[in-house]
Protein backbone atom coordinates (compact mmCIF):
# COMPACT_ATOMS: atom_id res chain seq x y z
CA UNK A 1 0.00 0.00 0.00
CA UNK A 2 1.08 3.56 -0.77
CA UNK A 3 1.50 5.84 1.59
CA UNK A 4 1.76 9.30 1.80
CA UNK A 5 5.43 10.47 3.65
CA UNK A 6 7.31 13.64 4.09
CA UNK A 7 11.02 13.60 4.60
CA UNK A 8 12.05 16.60 6.87
CA UNK A 9 15.85 18.03 6.56
CA UNK A 10 17.84 20.80 7.51
CA UNK A 11 18.65 21.11 3.98
CA UNK A 12 17.63 19.63 0.79
CA UNK A 13 18.87 19.96 -3.35
CA UNK A 14 20.82 19.40 -6.39
CA UNK A 15 24.28 20.90 -5.20
CA UNK A 16 24.11 19.44 -1.85
CA UNK A 17 26.34 16.54 -2.45
CA UNK A 18 27.35 15.35 0.72
CA UNK A 19 26.30 14.06 4.18
CA UNK A 20 23.15 13.95 5.55
CA UNK A 21 21.46 15.91 3.12
CA UNK A 22 22.56 14.20 0.16
CA UNK A 23 21.11 10.31 2.48
CA UNK A 24 18.34 12.13 3.02
CA UNK A 25 17.46 13.10 -0.79
CA UNK A 26 18.47 9.89 -2.28
CA UNK A 27 15.96 7.86 0.51
CA UNK A 28 13.35 10.22 -0.44
CA UNK A 29 14.33 9.80 -4.35
CA UNK A 30 13.63 6.17 -3.47
CA UNK A 31 10.78 5.82 -1.42
CA UNK A 32 9.30 8.19 -4.28
CA UNK A 33 9.36 5.14 -6.49
CA UNK A 34 6.39 3.32 -4.52
CA UNK A 35 4.66 6.16 -2.35
CA UNK A 36 4.04 9.73 -2.17
CA UNK A 37 6.92 11.91 -1.08
CA UNK A 38 7.32 15.55 0.16
CA UNK A 39 10.39 17.28 1.61
CA UNK A 40 9.69 19.75 4.29
CA UNK A 41 12.82 21.71 4.40
CA UNK A 42 14.03 25.19 4.78
CA UNK A 43 15.81 28.21 2.31
CA UNK A 44 18.95 27.70 3.47
CA UNK A 45 21.70 26.06 1.20
CA UNK A 46 24.76 26.41 3.52
CA UNK A 47 25.54 24.75 6.62
CA UNK A 48 27.77 27.08 8.25
CA UNK A 49 25.30 30.31 8.74
CA UNK A 50 21.83 28.84 7.22
CA UNK A 51 21.77 31.69 4.89
CA UNK A 52 18.36 31.63 3.01
CA UNK A 53 19.34 30.59 -0.91
CA UNK A 54 16.66 28.75 -2.67
CA UNK A 55 12.71 30.82 -2.71
CA UNK A 56 10.18 30.25 -0.29
CA UNK A 57 6.99 27.34 -0.62
CA UNK A 58 6.88 24.62 -3.29
CA UNK A 59 9.47 23.63 -6.07
CA UNK A 60 10.04 20.05 -7.94
CA UNK A 61 13.43 18.61 -7.28
CA UNK A 62 14.10 15.20 -9.52
CA UNK A 63 10.25 15.10 -10.06
CA UNK A 64 10.01 15.39 -5.74
CA UNK A 65 7.66 17.75 -4.45
CA UNK A 66 9.97 19.79 -2.15
CA UNK A 67 8.78 22.73 0.10
CA UNK A 68 10.86 25.19 1.64
CA UNK A 69 10.44 27.47 4.25
CA UNK A 70 12.48 30.54 5.44
CA UNK A 71 15.36 30.72 8.47
CA UNK A 72 14.42 33.61 10.79
CA UNK A 73 17.46 34.21 10.72
CA UNK A 74 21.25 33.19 9.97
CA UNK A 75 23.27 31.54 12.76
CA UNK A 76 24.67 33.99 15.23
CA UNK A 77 28.30 33.89 15.21
CA UNK A 78 29.02 35.32 18.70
CA UNK A 79 25.52 34.19 20.58
CA UNK A 80 25.59 30.56 19.25
CA UNK A 81 29.36 30.12 20.52
CA UNK A 82 28.74 31.94 23.92
CA UNK A 83 25.47 29.37 24.03
CA UNK A 84 27.64 26.04 23.30
CA UNK A 85 30.47 27.26 25.71
CA UNK A 86 27.29 27.48 27.98
CA UNK A 87 26.03 23.68 27.43
CA UNK A 88 29.40 21.79 27.24
CA UNK A 89 31.82 23.41 29.48
CA UNK A 90 29.62 25.58 32.30
CA UNK A 91 26.72 24.50 34.66
CA UNK A 92 23.39 24.82 32.73
CA UNK A 93 19.80 23.79 33.18
CA UNK A 94 18.07 22.26 30.38
CA UNK A 95 16.63 25.62 28.74
CA UNK A 96 20.16 26.08 27.86
CA UNK A 97 20.68 23.45 25.62
CA UNK A 98 17.25 24.18 24.19
CA UNK A 99 18.32 27.89 23.47
CA UNK A 100 21.74 25.83 21.82
CA UNK A 101 19.39 24.47 19.43
CA UNK A 102 17.61 26.71 18.47
CA UNK A 103 21.06 29.07 18.08
CA UNK A 104 22.55 25.59 16.10
CA UNK A 105 19.66 25.96 13.57
CA UNK A 106 18.47 26.16 10.94
CA UNK A 107 16.03 28.59 13.19
CA UNK A 108 12.34 27.90 10.61
CA UNK A 109 9.51 28.14 13.21
CA UNK A 110 7.68 28.25 10.15
CA UNK A 111 8.51 24.56 9.40
CA UNK A 112 7.68 23.77 12.38
CA UNK A 113 4.23 25.70 12.47
CA UNK A 114 3.38 23.95 8.93
CA UNK A 115 3.87 20.33 10.47
CA UNK A 116 1.80 21.28 13.46
CA UNK A 117 -1.05 22.30 11.02
CA UNK A 118 -0.69 19.89 8.47
CA UNK A 119 0.83 16.58 10.29
CA UNK A 120 -2.92 14.39 9.59
CA UNK A 121 -1.94 14.89 6.26
CA UNK A 122 0.95 12.57 6.14
CA UNK A 123 1.12 8.66 7.10
CA UNK A 124 4.85 8.84 8.22
CA UNK A 125 7.19 11.84 8.92
CA UNK A 126 10.82 10.64 8.92
CA UNK A 127 13.59 12.92 10.08
CA UNK A 128 17.10 13.57 9.46
CA UNK A 129 20.26 14.84 11.62
CA UNK A 130 19.08 14.95 15.48
CA UNK A 131 21.01 17.60 16.09
CA UNK A 132 18.87 20.36 14.13
CA UNK A 133 16.20 22.73 14.90
CA UNK A 134 14.06 21.28 12.23
CA UNK A 135 14.21 17.62 13.61
CA UNK A 136 14.32 18.27 17.42
CA UNK A 137 11.34 19.90 17.29
CA UNK A 138 9.47 18.86 14.33
CA UNK A 139 9.92 15.35 15.63
CA UNK A 140 8.05 15.82 18.88
CA UNK A 141 4.95 17.64 16.65
CA UNK A 142 3.88 13.93 15.90
CA UNK A 143 6.46 11.38 17.39
CA UNK A 144 4.01 8.61 17.06
CA UNK A 145 3.93 8.39 13.17
CA UNK A 146 7.84 9.81 13.35
CA UNK A 147 11.26 7.61 12.36
CA UNK A 148 14.22 9.12 13.08
CA UNK A 149 17.69 8.79 11.12
CA UNK A 150 19.76 10.25 13.57
CA UNK A 151 23.15 10.40 11.86
CA UNK A 152 24.67 10.52 15.12
CA UNK A 153 28.71 11.30 15.91
CA UNK A 154 31.08 10.43 18.85
CA UNK A 155 30.65 14.07 19.44
CA UNK A 156 29.66 16.03 22.77
CA UNK A 157 26.54 16.77 21.34
CA UNK A 158 25.19 13.36 21.45
CA UNK A 159 25.59 13.68 25.32
CA UNK A 160 23.47 16.66 25.65
CA UNK A 161 20.51 15.67 28.91
CA UNK A 162 17.69 17.02 26.19
CA UNK A 163 18.38 13.84 24.03
CA UNK A 164 18.01 11.29 26.29
CA UNK A 165 14.63 12.09 26.44
CA UNK A 166 14.57 12.97 22.65
CA UNK A 167 15.65 9.58 21.58
CA UNK A 168 12.79 7.63 23.29
CA UNK A 169 9.88 9.57 21.42
CA UNK A 170 10.22 8.17 18.10
CA UNK A 171 7.93 4.94 16.85
CA UNK A 172 11.31 3.75 15.22
CA UNK A 173 15.24 4.55 14.48
CA UNK A 174 16.80 4.20 11.73
CA UNK A 175 20.57 3.96 12.55
CA UNK A 176 23.57 3.95 10.75
CA UNK A 177 25.85 1.55 11.96
CA UNK A 178 25.99 -0.81 15.09
CA UNK A 179 28.26 1.58 16.63
CA UNK A 180 25.80 4.30 16.41
CA UNK A 181 23.11 2.73 17.37
CA UNK A 182 25.23 0.80 20.68
CA UNK A 183 26.32 4.54 21.61
CA UNK A 184 22.48 6.17 21.37
CA UNK A 185 21.59 2.90 23.24
CA UNK A 186 24.22 3.93 26.08
CA UNK A 187 23.41 7.35 26.03
CA UNK A 188 19.95 7.14 26.35
CA UNK A 189 18.24 3.97 27.47
CA UNK A 190 15.94 4.06 24.36
CA UNK A 191 16.87 0.13 23.64
CA UNK A 192 12.62 -0.53 23.78
CA UNK A 193 12.47 1.92 20.87
CA UNK A 194 12.11 -0.23 17.40
CA UNK A 195 15.16 0.18 15.26
CA UNK A 196 17.54 -1.31 12.87
CA UNK A 197 21.02 -0.95 11.85
CA UNK A 198 20.09 0.13 7.92
CA UNK A 199 22.65 2.71 6.65
CA UNK A 200 22.25 3.93 2.66
CA UNK A 201 22.70 2.62 -0.49
CA UNK A 202 25.37 4.56 -3.32
CA UNK A 203 24.20 5.44 -6.56
CA UNK A 204 26.81 3.45 -8.47
CA UNK A 205 28.88 4.69 -11.07
CA UNK A 206 31.32 2.63 -13.74
CA UNK A 207 34.46 4.25 -13.19
CA UNK A 208 37.24 4.46 -15.84
CA UNK A 209 40.31 3.90 -14.50
CA UNK A 210 42.65 6.09 -16.58
CA UNK A 211 40.50 8.91 -17.64
CA UNK A 212 40.83 10.50 -14.32
CA UNK A 213 44.67 10.62 -14.25
CA UNK A 214 44.73 12.14 -17.71
CA UNK A 215 41.87 14.81 -17.22
CA UNK A 216 43.77 16.16 -14.16
CA UNK A 217 47.65 15.15 -15.95
CA UNK A 218 48.21 13.22 -12.48
CA UNK A 219 51.39 11.16 -13.85
CA UNK A 220 52.02 8.57 -10.72
CA UNK A 221 49.85 6.28 -8.98
CA UNK A 222 47.79 8.38 -6.19
CA UNK A 223 46.14 7.40 -3.06
CA UNK A 224 42.52 9.20 -2.13
CA UNK A 225 40.64 10.98 -0.62
CA UNK A 226 37.04 12.18 -1.38
CA UNK A 227 35.57 14.85 0.65
CA UNK A 228 35.25 17.97 2.79
CA UNK A 229 38.69 18.63 2.95
CA UNK A 230 38.40 20.17 6.26
CA UNK A 231 40.16 19.66 9.66
CA UNK A 232 36.79 18.69 11.21
CA UNK A 233 37.19 15.83 8.76
CA UNK A 234 40.84 15.23 9.71
CA UNK A 235 42.20 16.38 7.08
CA UNK A 236 45.42 18.40 8.70
CA UNK A 237 46.40 15.34 10.64
CA UNK A 238 46.44 13.31 7.03
CA UNK A 239 48.28 15.48 5.49
CA UNK A 240 51.20 16.12 8.36
CA UNK A 241 51.11 12.25 8.19
CA UNK A 242 51.33 12.23 4.78
CA UNK A 243 54.21 14.92 4.65
CA UNK A 244 56.21 13.34 7.12
CA UNK A 245 55.73 10.19 4.99
CA UNK A 246 57.48 11.49 1.76
CA UNK A 247 59.85 13.20 3.50
CA UNK A 248 60.72 9.43 5.18
CA UNK A 249 59.92 6.94 2.25
CA UNK A 250 61.16 6.33 -1.11
CA UNK A 251 57.40 5.30 -2.55
CA UNK A 252 57.04 7.32 -5.64
CA UNK A 253 52.70 7.97 -5.77
CA UNK A 254 50.77 11.10 -4.99
CA UNK A 255 47.97 11.90 -2.49
CA UNK A 256 44.81 13.32 -4.35
CA UNK A 257 42.55 15.17 -2.61
CA UNK A 258 39.03 15.77 -4.28
CA UNK A 259 36.41 17.84 -2.48
CA UNK A 260 35.49 21.38 -1.35
CA UNK A 261 38.48 22.76 0.29
CA UNK A 262 37.68 24.69 3.98
CA UNK A 263 41.61 24.54 5.59
CA UNK A 264 44.66 25.74 3.61
CA UNK A 265 46.81 22.83 1.91
CA UNK A 266 50.29 23.33 1.52
CA UNK A 267 51.68 23.47 -2.12
CA UNK A 268 53.67 20.15 -2.45
CA UNK A 269 54.41 17.69 -5.63
CA UNK A 270 52.99 14.84 -4.32
CA UNK A 271 49.57 16.40 -3.00
CA UNK A 272 47.24 17.54 -5.39
CA UNK A 273 43.35 19.53 -4.94
CA UNK A 274 41.31 19.76 -7.73
CA UNK A 275 38.90 20.83 -6.09
CA UNK A 276 34.90 19.23 -6.09
CA UNK A 277 34.65 17.07 -8.88
CA UNK A 278 31.39 15.49 -10.97
CA UNK A 279 29.97 12.30 -9.90
CA UNK A 280 31.51 10.91 -12.78
CA UNK A 281 35.21 12.16 -12.15
CA UNK A 282 34.68 11.21 -8.58
CA UNK A 283 33.93 7.62 -9.70
CA UNK A 284 36.39 7.38 -12.26
CA UNK A 285 39.49 9.04 -9.41
CA UNK A 286 38.38 6.07 -7.23
CA UNK A 287 38.30 3.61 -9.80
CA UNK A 288 41.77 4.68 -10.85
CA UNK A 289 43.33 4.93 -7.05
CA UNK A 290 45.66 2.24 -5.70
CA UNK A 291 43.25 2.53 -2.43
CA UNK A 292 41.39 5.28 -0.69
CA UNK A 293 42.47 6.85 2.76
CA UNK A 294 39.77 8.14 5.19
CA UNK A 295 41.57 10.12 8.42
CA UNK A 296 37.98 11.22 10.04
CA UNK A 297 37.25 11.44 13.87
CA UNK A 298 33.68 11.65 13.77
CA UNK A 299 31.16 9.72 11.52
CA UNK A 300 27.63 7.80 11.84
CA UNK A 301 28.06 6.07 8.60
CA UNK A 302 30.95 6.87 5.67
CA UNK A 303 29.41 7.02 2.47
CA UNK A 304 33.02 7.62 0.75
CA UNK A 305 34.13 4.22 2.36
CA UNK A 306 31.07 2.41 0.68
CA UNK A 307 31.71 4.02 -2.59
CA UNK A 308 35.31 2.87 -1.80
CA UNK A 309 34.38 -0.82 -1.75
CA UNK A 310 31.42 -0.29 -4.07
CA UNK A 311 34.40 -0.01 -6.44
CA UNK A 312 36.15 -2.99 -4.92
CA UNK A 313 39.44 -0.74 -3.56
CA UNK A 314 41.00 -1.53 -0.14
CA UNK A 315 40.65 1.25 3.07
CA UNK A 316 42.65 2.80 5.08
CA UNK A 317 40.75 4.42 7.91
CA UNK A 318 41.35 6.15 11.35
CA UNK A 319 40.88 4.00 13.95
CA UNK A 320 40.10 6.31 16.44
CA UNK A 321 36.70 6.75 14.75
CA UNK A 322 34.92 3.92 16.19
CA UNK A 323 32.53 3.15 12.86
CA UNK A 324 35.04 3.46 10.31
CA UNK A 325 37.08 0.91 12.50
CA UNK A 326 34.16 -1.43 13.29
CA UNK A 327 33.11 -1.46 9.75
CA UNK A 328 36.20 -2.20 8.31
CA UNK A 329 37.10 -5.19 10.42
CA UNK A 330 33.74 -6.76 9.94
CA UNK A 331 34.24 -6.31 6.10
CA UNK A 332 37.46 -6.78 6.85
CA UNK A 333 37.77 -4.41 3.88
CA UNK A 334 41.04 -2.38 5.16
CA UNK A 335 43.72 -1.57 7.39
CA UNK A 336 43.46 1.13 10.39
CA UNK A 337 46.04 3.46 12.24
CA UNK A 338 46.13 5.01 15.56
CA UNK A 339 49.08 7.38 15.18
CA UNK A 340 52.14 8.15 13.02
CA UNK A 341 53.94 5.14 13.86
CA UNK A 342 50.85 2.79 12.91
CA UNK A 343 49.91 4.82 9.60
CA UNK A 344 53.44 4.44 8.30
CA UNK A 345 53.34 0.81 8.86
CA UNK A 346 49.50 0.02 7.07
CA UNK A 347 50.55 2.93 4.43
CA UNK A 348 53.46 0.75 3.40
CA UNK A 349 52.19 -2.67 3.43
CA UNK A 350 49.36 -1.14 1.09
CA UNK A 351 51.32 0.79 -1.30
CA UNK A 352 53.83 -2.48 -1.50
CA UNK A 353 51.23 -5.38 -1.16
CA UNK A 354 49.50 -5.39 -4.60
CA UNK A 355 47.74 -8.39 -3.55
CA UNK A 356 46.70 -7.64 -0.06
CA UNK A 357 44.97 -4.47 -0.86
CA UNK A 358 43.05 -6.24 -3.98
CA UNK A 359 42.23 -8.80 -1.70
CA UNK A 360 40.93 -6.06 0.90
CA UNK A 361 39.31 -4.40 -1.64
CA UNK A 362 37.33 -7.69 -3.23
CA UNK A 363 36.17 -8.28 0.18
CA UNK A 364 34.88 -5.09 1.08
CA UNK A 365 32.90 -5.37 -2.07
CA UNK A 366 31.58 -8.06 -0.95
CA UNK A 367 30.34 -6.71 2.11
CA UNK A 368 28.92 -4.13 0.30
CA UNK A 369 26.76 -6.26 -1.72
CA UNK A 370 25.31 -7.47 1.66
CA UNK A 371 24.50 -5.12 3.27
CA UNK A 372 24.60 -1.61 1.47
CA UNK A 373 22.98 -2.36 -2.25
CA UNK A 374 19.45 -0.43 -2.70
CA UNK A 375 17.44 -3.43 -2.78
CA UNK A 376 18.55 -4.63 1.12
CA UNK A 377 18.20 -0.73 2.26
CA UNK A 378 15.17 -0.18 1.40
CA UNK A 379 13.63 -3.52 2.55
CA UNK A 380 14.83 -2.73 5.62
CA UNK A 381 13.11 0.88 5.37
CA UNK A 382 9.90 -0.75 3.96
CA UNK A 383 10.16 -2.99 7.32
CA UNK A 384 10.09 -0.24 9.36
CA UNK A 385 7.64 1.86 8.21
CA UNK A 386 5.46 -1.07 8.33
CA UNK A 387 5.68 -1.29 12.08
CA UNK A 388 5.12 2.37 12.80
CA UNK A 389 1.95 2.34 10.10
CA UNK A 390 0.53 -0.46 12.33
CA UNK A 391 1.06 0.96 15.46
CA UNK A 392 -0.50 4.33 14.08
CA UNK A 393 -3.58 2.47 13.06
Amino acid sequence: MSMKIAVIVQRYGLEINGGAELHARWIAEHLSQTNQVTVLTTCAQDYLYWFNHYPVGPSLVNNIEVIRFKVKHPRRGRRFVSVQNRVFFDEHDQRDEWAWVKENGPYAPALINYLKKHQRDYDLLIFFSYRYYTTFYGLQVAPMKSLLVPTAEEDPVISLAIYRQFFNKPAAIIYNSIEEQAMIHELTGNGSVPGEVVGVGINVLEGIPARFSQKYSIKRPYVLYVGRIDKNKGCDRLIDYMLRYFEREQDDFDLVLIGGQYMNVPEHEHIITPGFVSEQDKFDAISGSMFMVIPSHFESLCMALLECWALEKAALVNARCRVLEGQVTRANGGLFYNDYSEFQETMTRLLRQVELRNALGKQGRDYFNQHYTWPVVMAKYDHLMRIVQNQVI
